[in-house]
């Protein structure tokens, strides 16, 4: 590839977010540019001392229907479009007295900025850009001749190759700006159509659109032989995307994705209530508890699995505080998350020079809607979130037994937790504490055993004369097919069983649970998450 310099005379500027704008203008100016803008721009420009022709003064029609209609115009979109090297475009212009615009300047109005302030409809739609899409793609098209500049971020790189190349920017630069120019749009065009499908309540919109702009480009992947990278898209939902990494080694992958899952496991403990703390690793929480404060929390979760905690991710719903940053580096972790912290904190943390300190600023709504996705071959699978709450759900008692008021806070306690847990997942928890995760297996009989296996360590461990199983409770996040799973739960200690229900067998879990004295709730709300 050649370097195809193509030299610039005109520079069409548009831009809603005007950060570096003026510093950019002059600079363009001093290299003989000559800058034509619209509306604001035009004028934040001129009130900088430099001289700009305002776009209606190229089109001979003024801006008009509420600046909805502007740059829409063939001596705008001739000036992109028009091929310089072929005859009949040159002559087309000449004939029509196009000049041509050799870089087109467009960051779009902002429409994701508008929703997420939570505007009314019609403030979104006027908020929907037309012609700065427009022209971005044609500039786009006709790379070869013109380079189009989407955000404030690309104006050094135009700049420096002006300098480099008196005046000229090269075929490489072009394309790396129209590449990046059609993601723009393509992403923009996605946040709009999505926020469409909400306003309708479309379920299933028959084409569905995601965007995002690079937060990282990360070292590699799940693996180190596959490629990588993190976006973030239109939803501020408080989490690993939103975060402020205060120290620590750049995030990778797998940090980004068991992060997320420590952190969404949080977001279900109402930091008003109690202090929680959730401990991840490979993206399935080994300990999750509640306490009176943070280092308690910790401390309790870290009980439950001690051993699988080693080199984890910690979340916590509080503000990070002294006592429990102490305790966290008791030993190697590799992620913190919370949504603030302490400056004391903070300097504790800082001895852990390769431990990661996220702030997100915030918990995410267990309760709020949106959409996940995952990739399948030829295809995307998009779903609602799960903002299903154990605390909404209408429990009925299922078995002659009701369970205690303890037992029932531990039940609403173990549920919550397994919503986070990969399928099939069983939970023991015992005074708002896990003490046994199975996660993850093909039989919910094989993940009811494995928890106790666990939890028998654990009591190894911790020295204890039993495992802390014994006088627990268990949440399944699907419904027991058959009494085996139970009686596994009942083997290992379980006193009472919150599930879904729903089985053609429930008569028979329902019989079998009440030959052993057990309570059984179900919630009629189903937890899968694979």
């Amino acid at each position: 590839m050649t370097e195809q310099l193509r030299r610039v005379t005109r520079a069409l500027l548009s831009v809603s977010d005007k950060t570096g704008l003026i510093d950019f203008a002059k600079a363009l100016a001093d290299q003989g540019v000559e800058l034509v803008s619209t509306g604001g721009t035009a004028k934040a420009i001129a009130a900088a001392g430099l001289k700009v022709k305002d776009v209606s003064e190229l089109t001979g029609f003024p801006e008009m229907m509420d600046g909805r209609v502007k740059t829409l115009h063939p001596k705008v979109y001739g000036g992109l479009l028009a091929i310089r090297d072929n005859k009949e475009h040159a002559a087309a212009m000449a004939a029509h007295g196009i000049a041509p615009i050799d870089l087109l300047v467009v960051n779009l109005y902002p429409f994701e900025a508008t929703v997420d302030k939570g505007a009314g409809f019609e403030e979104c739609i006027e908020n929907i850009d037309i012609g700065g899409p427009a022209m971005i793609r044609a500039a786009a098209k006709n790379h070869d001749d013109v380079a189009v500049v989407v955000e404030a971020n690309d104006y050094q790189a135009v700049l420096d190759e002006l300098a480099a190349h008196k005046g000229a920017t090269s075929l490489g630069l072009r394309r790396r700006l129209a590449a990046k120019a059609y993601a723009r749009t393509a992403a923009y065009d996605a946040a709009i159509s999505n926020w469409f499908a909400v306003q309708l309540d479309t379920k299933a919109p028959d084409f569905r659109a995601f965007g995002g702009k690079l937060i990282q480009s990360l070292r590699y992947g799940e693996n180190p032989h596959q490629t990588a990278a993190f976006y973030a898209t239109p939803e501020k939902r408080p989490g690993v995307a939103t975060a402020r990494q205060l120290q620590g080694k750049e995030l990778s992958y797998n940090n980004i994705n068991d992060t997320d899952a420590a952190y969404e496991c949080v977001g279900e403990f109402d930091p008003q209530r109690t202090a929680a703390c959730v401990i991840v690793k490979h993206a399935n929480p080994c300990g999750v508890a509640e306490g009176p404060d943070l280092a308690t929390a910790y401390a309790r979760a870290l009980a439950c699995d001690s051993t699988s905690a080693y080199g984890g991710i910690i979340a916590v719903n509080r503000t990070l505080d002294a006592d429990a940053a102490r305790a966290i580096i008791g030993i190697f972790t590799e992620v913190i998350i919370a949504p603030d912290a302490t400056e004391e904190a903070i300097a504790i943390i800082a001895g852990r020079r390769n431990l990661r300190l996220l702030l997100a600023g915030g918990l995410p709504n267990a309760r709020a809607v949106g959409l996940t996705a995952k990739t399948v071959a030829g295809g995307l699978l998009v779903q609602s979130r799960d903002n299903a709450v154990v605390e909404d759900m209408n429990l009925k008692v299922a078995t002659k037994r009701a369970p205690t008021d303890a037992e029932l806070r531990d039940l609403k306690f173990a549920f919550r937790v397994a919503k986070h847990v990969k399928s099939n997942t069983i939970i023991y928890a015992k005074d708002l504490a896990t003490v046994g995760i199975g996660a993850g297996q093909m039989s919910r009989v094989d993940s009811a055993r494995i928890a106790a296996r666990k939890a028998l360590d654990a009591a190894a461990e911790l020295k204890l004369a039993e495992p802390l199983t014994k006088g627990s409770v268990v949440a399944s996040d699907a419904f027991f097919p058959f009494a085996d799973g139970m009686l596994a739960c009942i083997e290992a200690g379980a006193t009472a069983v919150i599930q879904p229900g729903g089985s053609m067998r429930d008569d028979e879990v329902i019989k079998a649970a009440d030959e052993h004295g057990i309570a059984m709730v179900f919630t009629g709300v189903r937890h899968f998450r694979h």
